[in-house]
């Protein structure tokens, strides 16, 4: 399995996985022609998508989906709240793929589980990612992608245990977002348990879930105001040494261009 997140925070978030014989992406909200364009940076056509996830109905989420779907023909797998909820942005859609949330789903060798997760959204999910390829070098290996999550619960950290790889969010530094200039009912909004995770959060759940099978973590959805990534990644990485697991790689995703394509 290879997967790349394209970009994360606030401004618009999207990851692409593919496996042998399958590519994806998860939520689309950057503008069609930008997702296109960092898609070439890291070597994938677009021509070749399978088909695009969305998490949930957030303009950062879903802002080029419906360009997207219908510049490319993709299949759009959605539940039906978030898909009733992002309607507008959508625009037109010729046939959707509704799914619950807790759904299991294969395409082509690439399945993806979804799991209810705590945020201000109609019906969010995180996701679990597998490679089913009976023949793949990759078979076994998953990817846990949980960001927009306002509190971990024994759902959240049951599903991203055993997970090779980690896509989780690292929002804001708690001093950061108290000292900050955002008014204080958003203040209040992103600290809340349907918000956003902080470092300190993130750093706890990452600890509980860790394990001496877990490759790579990315910290995603950095707040570009309220948080720092130096910060970030010394929460991670001391959540990783108190657990026994130093050996996991750390990346931090970014707003402005994708990071790498990472192998498993």
């Amino acid at each position: 399995m290879k997967f790349c997140v394209l970009a994360s925070g606030s401004k618009g978030n999207s990851c692409y996985v593919e496996t042998g014989n399958a590519s994806i992406l998860i939520d689309a909200g950057l503008s069609c022609r930008e997702i296109v364009k960092r898609l070439g940076q890291v070597g994938v056509r677009p021509e070749g998508l399978d088909a695009l996830i969305i998490t949930h109905e957030h303009t950062d989420h879903i802002k080029g989906a419906g360009p997207l779907i219908r510049r490319f023909g993709l299949p759009l797998y959605i539940n039906k709240k978030t898909l009733e909820k992002g309607l507008r942005t959508f625009g037109k859609l010729s046939s959707p793929v509704v799914i619950e949330s807790g759904q299991t789903v294969t395409i082509k060798d690439l399945s993806f589980e979804t799991f209810t997760k705590c945020h201000d959204a109609a019906d969010p999910v995180g996701l679990i990612l597998t490679c089913s390829g009976v023949s793949s070098t990759s078979n076994g290996k998953r990817i846990g992608l949980a960001t927009d999550l306002g509190r971990s619960t024994r759902l959240v950290e049951d599903r991203l245990k055993g997970c090779n790889a980690l896509i989780m969010e690292f929002n804001y530094d708690l001093e950061m977002l108290e000292l900050g200039p955002y008014p204080l009912d958003l203040k209040r909004r992103i600290k809340g348990q349907d918000g956003h995770l902080s470092n300190k959060q993130a750093g706890d759940l990452l600890g509980a879930i860790s394990h001496d099978n877990l490759e790579f973590v990315v910290l995603a959805h950095l707040s570009e105001t309220n948080n720092d990534p130096d910060k970030a990644h010394e929460e991670a990485a001391k959540a990783l040494s108190k657990s026994g697991h130093s050996q996991v790689s750390i990346l931090i995703s970014r707003q402005d261009e994708p990071g790498p394509l990472i192998e498993l």
